[in-house]
């Protein structure tokens, strides 16, 4: 009898599979449901590369458990700015990267004001 058949029978023991380190991810639904956006805009914005987002065999869409937060930043820049969405990708990568050298600073104990801005 092969494993196929196997699964098939009725009095077959159920085998579950679980795996150590369970992996967080959220679907399109859940995404766009705690976002407040349509599915549709959320994968308008997977496609600009606003937004990251890995896909299954399926096709269907999967977003780390941080994706409602950068959609809310995109959203609070695209209200509160007149800046297209290309434009928001470069912000969003700005305030990365000033976000990461103030992390340095602060690892390195200087200060900002001690700083000369050339």
């Amino acid at each position: 009898m092969t494993p196929d058949q196997r699964q098939r029978r009725p009095d077959a023991p159920t085998v579950r599979v679980y795996e150590l380190v369970p992996v967080r991810r959220l679907g399109l639904e859940s995404v766009a449901r705690r976002s407040g956006l349509h599915p549709e805009l959320v994968r308008r914005l997977v496609t600009l590369g606003l937004v990251d987002a890995t896909r299954d065999p399926a096709g269907r869409l999967w977003f780390d458990p941080s994706a409602p937060r950068t959609l809310a930043r995109i959203q609070r820049l695209r209200a509160g700015l007149p800046l297209n969405y290309a434009s928001i990708g470069l912000v969003l990568d700005l305030l990365d990267r000033i976000s990461l050298l103030e992390a340095a600073l602060r690892r390195t104990g200087a200060r900002s004001d001690d700083l000369p801005w050339t």
